[in-house]
This record gives C-alpha cells, sequence and structure tokens, in this order.
C-alpha cells in the first residue's frame, strides 16, 4: 500500500488548485485522474481562451439549496487573488463584458501555470488511473485502482459533474458520497441551450443565425443578453443563463425589443408616418425573417394608419412577450455546468470537509454550487480547492 498524506481525486481546476495549496503546506500529494491529460476543461473553456474569472464575483451569481454557502470562500479567495497568480506567470489576459477576464492567447496558459504551481509545491499528478474502490480506515482512506492501492489521511474529491461527457464527465463523485451517506441534490444541466417542441420547429428553425438582444424570464429569474436562434432551438448568453434555472414545462418568456416601447412607437408613427407599413417600421429593430415568425403576413403588409388598436396592443404584445415552451435542453452533452450536486449541508462552508467524515473533502462542481455565465465556475474552482487546500 503506497502512503500519501493527501490524495486528490480529479485533476481539475479545483483538484489542482488545492493540490497546489496542500503542497505548498509541505503535505505529500497525490491527483489521481482517469483521463489521460489533465485540465481537459479548461483547455476547451471560453473557444479556447479561457475565462478564468470575472472581475464582479459574489454570492449573487451561484444558484445553491443553500445560497450562502459559497459566501466564506468567495470572501477568502477573490477574483484579485487569480488575477495575482495569473500575473506572476505572465499571462496576458483581457477583459470583456460584465466583467469577464480571458486569455489573450490559449487557455494552456492556465493549465500550464497550474501544472508548474503542482511542480513546485511538490504535488504529484497520475493520469489513466480508475477508481475501483475507497473505504475508510483508521486514520484515513484505503483506495484501490488500477495502478495500485493507496491509503490517505486526507481526501478530496475535485470529480467535477456531469457536463460534457466526452471529456470524461461520469458521476463518481455523486456515487461516492451516497457511499459515505451523504445527501445529494438531483443533477440536472445548466447553462446550455434549448430545444424545440416539434410543433414550433417547422416554423421556427429556419431562423438558424439570426441574434438579437433581448431579456428572457423564467418564473421570477430574468436575464438580458443576445438570444441566438439554431436549427435545434434557442440558445445565447442569456438562454444558457436562464436555462440553470428552467424547470420543465415552464414557459420562457422573451422581450425581443427592451428598450423600445412598442405601443407609444406605434401611436406616435399612426400620426407621423400613417401610410407607412409596419413591416418597414418593425424592420429598423428586428430581422424580418423573425417579424415574419411572429407576426402574421398580412397584418406585416398593412399601413401603420389602417391597424386597429387592438392589433397595435396584439403586435406590442407579440414581442414584448414573446412566449416559447422548450422542449427540453440540449442535456449533458452541451451542459458547460452541473446544476446540483452534494448537499452543502453535510459540508463545512469554510474547510469544504464533511461534517461527519474526518478527512474527506469535496470541492468545485462537484458540490451544489453552480455560478452563472462569465467565469463564476471557473472562480469557484479556484475559491474551493483554495480554501480546502488549506486543511487537507
Amino acid at each position: 500500500m503506497i502512503e500519501q498524506d493527501v490524495i486528490i481525486i480529479g485533476a481539475s481546476a479545483s483538484g489542482l488548485m488545492c493540490a497546489i495549496e496542500s503542497g505548498k503546506r509541505g503535505r505529500h500529494v497525490l491527483v489521481l485522474d482517469h483521463a489521460r491529460k489533465p485540465c481537459g476543461k479548461i483547455l476547451i473553456s471560453g473557444g479556447g481562451r479561457c475565462n478564468f474569472t470575472n472581475l464582479d464575483v459574489s454570492a449573487e451569481n451561484y444558484l445553491s439549496h443553500n445560497p450562502h454557502f459559497c459566501k466564506s470562500a468567495l470572501s477568502r479567495y477573490t477574483p484579485w487573488d487569480i488575477i495575482a497568480l495569473v500575473e506572476a506567470h505572465g499571462i496576458s489576459y483581457h477583459e470583456r463584458s460584465h466583467g469577464q477576464l480571458f486569455c489573450d492567447d490559449s487557455a494552456r496558459s492556465i493549465r500550464d501555470m497550474l501544472l508548474a504551481e503542482c511542480q513546485q509545491a511538490g504535488v504529484r499528478l497520475q493520469m489513466t488511473t480508475n477508481i475501483e474502490h475507497i473505504e475508510a480506515i483508521a486514520h484515513g482512506f484505503r483506495i484501490e485502482t488500477n495502478q495500485g492501492v493507496y491509503h490517505c489521511r486526507s481526501l478530496a474529491i475535485a470529480s467535477g459533474g456531469l457536463s460534457i461527457p466526452k471529456l470524461g464527465a461520469t458521476d463518481f463523485g455523486y456515487r461516492l458520497a451516497q457511499q459515505f451517506g451523504l445527501s445529494v441534490r438531483p443533477a440536472v444541466a445548466g447553462l446550455v441551450p434549448f430545444t424545440w417542441r416539434h410543433a414550433d420547429k417547422t416554423r421556427l428553425a429556419p431562423l438558424a443565425g439570426i441574434a438579437v438582444d433581448a431579456v428572457a424570464r423564467t418564473g421570477q429569474t430574468s436575464f438580458r443578453e443576445n438570444v441566438l436562434f439554431t436549427h435545434r432551438g434557442l440558445s445565447g448568453p442569456v438562454i444558457l443563463q436562464l436555462s440553470s434555472y428552467w424547470q420543465p414545462g415552464e414557459m420562457v418568456h422573451i422581450d425581443l425589443l427592451p428598450d423600445v416601447n412598442l405601443a407609444m412607437l406605434l401611436a406616435e408613427r399612426r400620426q407621423q408616418a400613417s401610410q407607412q407599413q409596419l413591416k418597414t417600421l418593425l424592420a429598423q429593430y428586428l430581422p424580418k425573417r423573425l417579424l415574419a415568425a411572429i407576426i402574421a403576413k398580412a397584418c406585416l403588409e398593412q399601413t401603420l394608419a389602417s391597424l386597429s388598436l387592438k392589433q397595435c396592443q396584439e403586435i406590442s404584445e407579440a414581442l414584448h412577450h414573446w412566449q416559447v415552451l422548450p422542449k427540453s435542453t440540449e442535456g449533458f452533452r452541451k451542459a458547460e455546468v452541473t446544476v446540483g450536486g452534494v448537499d452543502t449541508d453535510a459540508l463545512s462552508s469554510k474547510t469544504f470537509e464533511c461534517h461527519d467524515i474526518k478527512g474527506l473533502y469535496f470541492i468545485g462542481e462537484v458540490v451544489d454550487v453552480t455560478g452563472w455565465l462569465g467565469g463564476y465556475n471557473f472562480h469557484w474552482a479556484w475559491a474551493s480547492g483554495w480554501c480546502a487546500g488549506q486543511y487537507t
């Protein structure tokens, strides 16, 4: 049996951050992962540029059954901490909209930064290692793998969620949590496109490629960003954000003209340009193909003067309160994150150690904390990994 102080399962963003911090404390740290190479999700994130954090991180940017759980970690490891690490490695970056920070060059620079920090901290990585069995024993844990049997005093699970299975995502972390008696909140796909119902597909699929600025809402939650029409359904930043909150069977409400009071505009133009066709006016604000899919052709062909008050109200309602009932989402295949996971009630918000199982930690996406689109999930990985690394 090979002895280690700390074993971390998952060569992920949170796993490597935890390993680095634990290694800095003089611990003998081994990271195990079943993949061939580490940091798979980092390499494909942000279109290959890695949106590694956001300048405006707060608990309001996260979903969890316990919305207060993430506050401690976020206050102790801030965006400025990861920025300092990135700058120390000479990685150039830039800010995009809404405080999102991306690498100027490849996401590989973030992976290389983590691997360099691991090497400096004496952390050892072992890939292509399948976990066959884990059990708690006196003074730690016994881990059976296809590469041998290990013993450690501290065991951190950074195995991620179910999103992007082509990168090797599995339910390992959830099964392990349940093995040790921890509750797991249902895992569902988050930050994921919606798909059309059959009844809508014929009419709306031809709109593929259209993107418009809009406010989208489900329940009491709303966001404003671009909506992107695809052959299969709706995507774009605002839809991905909303998907993490959406429940099957819920209607999605979309304001396609968030900066225009269409009822007032129609009333004014009926006086000023009464012979102008409705389609000519609306084409100044929305693509013609989109208008034709939502408003009847006969109505679009009418002059403004010929529109009745009722018609004006119906047109305004159609564009300000367009309703779509998605069939479903694209699922974990296209999801960027997993909503749900190991119940935070079982964990310390300070150390990420299980309350009832000394030495067992859960960090990153496997935990029931899910960030918005825009670097928040990577920041959760850094923060939770860093905090756990102070105690493993």
